[in-house]
Formats: structure tokens, sequence, C-alpha cells
């Protein structure tokens, strides 16, 4: 395959994947923000939410003070950021049209038909108690392109691209999505263990569709390591860093497989997999979650550099 269509087939999927987990990290903020909050510090959810979605610098450059309906705006319409919900989806459509021949009719008909569905939607128009059932929209049409993906392509070069996408994309979104709860609590340590950390950690979960599951598998209360333990390494759990590296490292496998040849990006992500399967949510505590989560975040980036590398994805 060449290196420009396998760059277009990951971005492609990256950019559906975040834009799901952009809505992920609004819905995120948005359920946050409806919670008590003590002190001054009201807005610190969005700030929080903006510094997670890697696009703070830019929003206050742009907009100055934080806003919940500016805030809403640059994470859901805003076309001058890269990483809003509309620039992803026209993003991984340009990316879609350019490698037409190697979507199936379903892919291609799925992701055209979200973009345009987008581009008709006034953001004037919509309503903060809207805001929820856009999110669910965003998510859903995001499951509908990936349902298509899974249950039509060919599992071949195509289809290993793809996936590594979306998982390098998902893992480094949960990894974000955890990093909220750092960024909320940090400036109020007396409110962990409260009731009100404990609903922040409800909403956390909530963000990533894993409420009810997590009370499948611990049959208890919400607890703030078990939570961090479900979403960070607990391999049932699908959004879990665990789960997306075991799909990584498995799709890396695969394609040095079918090429007959190992790259540097498979120890890096076989690496990442061991560290994940080393550690006990304890010593991740204890050493500091944001650390953990950083480092991960960093790892998780240079798998991306380095398979973009080996592939040749800028020739």
């Amino acid at each position: 395959m060449l290196g420009r269509t396998a760059n277009d087939l990951f971005w492609l999927s990256r950019y559906v994947e975040r834009a799901e987990n952009m809505a992920r990290l609004i819905e995120a903020g948005y359920r946050i923000a409806l919670l008590p909050r003590i002190g001054d510090d009201h807005k610190q959810e969005w700030a929080s939410t903006l510094e997670s979605a890697g696009c703070a610098d830019q929003y206050y450059a742009k907009h100055g003070a934080l806003d919940t309906r500016n805030v809403v705006d640059f994470l859901l319409f805003d076309g001058e950021n890269p990483s809003s919900i509309s620039s992803c989806i026209a993003t991984a459509r340009r990316n879609a049209r350019a490698q037409r021949t190697a979507l199936t009719r379903e892919m291609w008909e799925s992701l055209n038909s979200t973009w345009l569905e987008l581009q008709s939607i006034r953001p004037s128009t919509l309503r903060s108690d809207a805001l929820p059932r856009m999110l669910d929209w965003i998510k859903e049409r995001s499951a509908g392109y990936r349902g298509a993906l899974l249950n039509t392509i060919l599992r071949n070069d195509t289809y290993y691209f793809s996936q590594l996408g979306t998982f390098l994309e998902r893992a480094d979104n949960t990894a974000r999505i955890l990093d909220v709860k750092y960024y909320v609590l940090l400036p109020s340590t007396s409110m962990i263990g409260s009731g009100v950390d404990n609903a922040q950690w409800e909403a956390i979960l909530r963000s990533v569709s894993a409420h009810m599951s997590y009370r499948w598998v611990y049959k208890e209360s919400y607890r703030s390591w078990r939570i961090a333990d479900y979403l960070i390494l607990n391999r049932a759990m699908p959004r879990s860093l665990r789960a997306c590296y075991d799909e990584i490292d498995q799709t890396l496998a695969d394609l040095s497989a079918l090429y007959g040849e190992q790259k540097p990006c498979l120890e890096t992500a076989k690496s990442t997999l061991a560290l994940l399967e080393m550690s006990d949510i304890d010593t991740v505590f204890q050493s500091g979650l944001h650390e953990f989560l950083l480092e991960f975040i960093g790892r998780n980036s240079r798998v991306a550099h380095e398979i973009s590398e080996a592939y040749h994805f800028t020739y």
C-alpha cells in the first residue's frame, strides 16, 4: 500500500474517533458543570476540558474569558479549531474522498451523510438543553461508521491502518478524559472523597459509556481507584488503555506478518502494553495519576509517530 493511502486511512479513522471523543469530553465537562461547586472556581470544569482537549491556548487567544456558550461552540462547530467536531468530520470526509476506492459503499455513505447533516445545523439555533442530544447523535454516527467498517471491510492493510488510527486515538482520549478529573480536583483537594467527588467520577464514567458496566464488574458504589483501574487497566472495558493496547499490539503484529517485516513501532507498542500489564492502580495513585497519564500520552504519541515513519505516511 502507498504511504499516502495508509496515511489517509489512518487519519480518517483517527478523526472519526476524535469527533466521538470530543463529544465525550464536552459531555464530561457539561455534566461536571451541572454539579455543585465549592469556592469561586465555577468555570474550572470548562478550563479543564479545554486543557484536556489540547485546545486551551487557541481558545483563549480567540475568546479570552471562559464562557459556556463560547466553549461549546469552539469545541463543537468552530472551523478554525482543527479538533472541533465539525472540523474532524470534515477532515475525515476529505480523507475518505481521497481514498474512495479503498472504502466500502457503506463506510462512505455513513460518513458522508454525517457530514451533510452536520452542515445543515445552524450553531446559533442550538439551545443548551439540546446539547446532550446533539452529543449523543455524534456518538451514534461514529458508532455507525465503525460498524460499517467492521462489517464490510476486508481484513487486509486497509483494515489494519484503520484499526490503528481508531485505537491510538481512543487511548489518547480516554487518558485525556481521565485527566479532566485531575484538573477539576487539583485546586480543591478537600473535595476528594466527598459526595461531589463521587458525582464527578460518575460523570466521567457516564461520558465513556461505562456507568452500567462498572456496577456489573465491581458491584459496589463509586470508588476513585476502582474507576481509574477500570478505565486504565481492565482489559474487559473496551475503552480502557489496556484494551486499546491489546488491539494496537495485535494489529501491528498482523501488519508485520502481512508485510513480512517487523518495525520499531511494534516494539514500542509492546513495551507500552507491558507497562499496563505490570501496573496496579495503587502504584499509579501513589506515583500520581496525572503523571502516569502524561507518560502514557507521550508513549502513545511516540507509537503513532513511529507508525508514520515506518510506513512512510509523509511520502
